[in-house]
């Protein structure tokens, strides 16, 4: 039985960066902790918040340096760092070998090919991040198979105008309406086959 709340993978490193974790979650907790550490050294030490692209470097060499010594296991996870900072929005997604790559969209987990080609038939650069919402959730909806994959909670964030640039978790009514829709939409495509 799934309890509510209890395998939180989205999570917030500092106030304009939040964090997804695909993966093992014991993983996905220390690279969250290091990445709030991060943030919080240029913090200090520079006087402003750290850029998305620098936080996303700094994250995969971290990785990176646990794939290089026998002493030590690889992590096991891929993240994806959202973050918002002068530059604009950014995406940025880590792989356990330490790879860095800049996206408008991405995917990362069991079902990332299926959630890709969805993702490219969306005009990211044109949605919003509320008309987006139940389009992310019809895919992630879609690529889960009731039968072989256990329960999950849908989760979902943002940094957009509507939570003031500051990563947020998406309002439990407008992600509860936005499931619905999803749902709906799915056993529409479901009966028209």
């Amino acid at each position: 039985m799934l309890v509510e709340g209890s395998s939180r993978r989205l999570l917030t490193v500092d106030d304009h960066v939040g964090m997804a974790v695909s993966g093992l979650l014991a993983d996905g907790r220390q690279l969250v902790n290091r990445a709030r550490d991060e943030a919080a050294a240029y913090k200090e030490f520079y006087g402003e918040p750290i850029p998305g692209k620098v936080l996303a470097e700094r994250i995969a060499g971290f990785v990176h340096a646990y794939t290089m010594y026998w002493s030590v296991r690889p992590f096991g996870v891929s993240i994806l760092i959202a973050a918002w900072d002068k530059d604009g929005s950014s995406l940025w997604m880590v792989e356990p070998s330490g790879l860095t790559y800049n996206y408008h969209g991405c995917a990362v987990g069991k079902g990332k090919q299926a959630s890709k080609v969805e993702l490219e038939k969306l005009k990211l650069t044109e949605l919003s991040c509320r008309d987006v919402l139940k389009d992310v959730a019809r895919i992630i909806h879609s690529v889960h198979d009731e039968v072989k994959d256990k329960e999950f909670e849908l989760e979902m964030s943002w940094i957009c105008a509507e939570s003031g640039w500051k990563h947020k978790m998406v309002p439990k009514d407008l992600a509860k309406v936005a499931e619905e829709e999803a749902k709906a939409a799915l056993e529409e495509d479901m009966d028209d086959d």
